[in-house]
């Protein structure tokens, strides 16, 4: 009997480490746009492997979410009938991605950047990427890319004011994800913050700093009160450790109480 529950229980570790492991490897929905670039060489096959490093491919964003069409059907891939809308003039880049990013592409618009004489400003895929999509940060903001355009003296400013702010949400974020992965119910709260994150990262694109000055201010108490919940939980898990190990503690002296008892009864047997 023994034997049977080893392997049921053996088999049952087997399945779920199997799940675990095809889950991880999850490969990406095939589509026929990845399919067909994906086959060819030079200009026509290069978007495939930019995307797949970009923050895009990691959100399940794929070719058809932006440029339209049919991603099940070949012949009708690029078809205007299915949506298709192709790759838009420079121009047309900022109204383009701000089908999706509609709080942003207003943030530009209103922009030193947005307003730039004869739309010669920078526009998404200058500091973002157009297929290697990279993931708003400061990161973006460097040298080498405001360099492209202007001097980085006043671009570092801005770097430098919005810096603090973005570490702390940075560094929440990284405690929120380790809770939940403790089993914690902190939903609400990673809810908060990343419609936080997302209303600062909005300060970026205003490229003003006298205005990302004023707002930071009203983003860091909001900050300051998700801290005083986090560190409510972090308590309460170390207070429920500290029981926990007063009352491992307690069974363990009483199991040895218990065994000196029992070697002085046999003793005096």
């Amino acid at each position: 009997m023994r034997i049977a529950v080893c392997l049921l229980m053996g088999l049952v570790t087997f399945l779920l480490v199997s799940m675990s492991a095809a889950a991880a490897t999850k490969p990406e929905q095939a589509t026929v746009c990845l399919q067909c670039h994906g086959a060819q060489d030079g200009r026509l096959g290069q978007p495939v492997p930019q995307w797949r490093q970009s923050i895009h491919a990691e959100q399940g964003i794929s070719c058809h979410h932006c440029h339209g069409g049919d991603p099940t059907d070949a012949p009708m891939a690029m078809s205007p009938e299915r949506g298709f809308v192709g790759v838009p003039a420079p121009a047309q880049v900022a109204d383009f991605c701000g089908r999706c990013h509609i709080g942003v592409l207003e943030d530009y618009l209103a922009s030193a950047h947005g307003k730039a004489p004869g739309g010669a400003g920078p526009q998404c895929v200058t500091c973002h990427a157009a297929h290697p999509v990279k993931k708003a940060s400061l990161d973006l903001i460097n040298p080498q890319a405001c360099g492209q355009c202007h001097g980085y003296e006043r671009a570092d400013e801005i770097r430098r004011a919005l810096a603090a702010t973005d570490h702390e949400i940075v560094e929440l974020e990284k405690e929120l994800d380790l809770l939940h992965r403790q089993g914690v119910a902190i939903d609400t709260l990673q809810k908060s913050l990343f419609s936080l994150r997302n209303e600062y990262h909005r300060l970026f694109h205003s490229v003003d700093l006298l205005k990302i000055k004023a707002e930071t201010e009203k983003f860091r108490e909001s900050l300051r009160e998700m801290r005083q919940q986090v560190d409510a939980i972090l308590d309460e898990l170390a207070g429920r450790k500290v029981y926990g190990a007063i009352v491992v503690g307690f069974f363990v002296l009483a199991g040895f109480v218990l065994l000196l008892i029992r070697k002085t009864y046999e003793e005096e047997e």
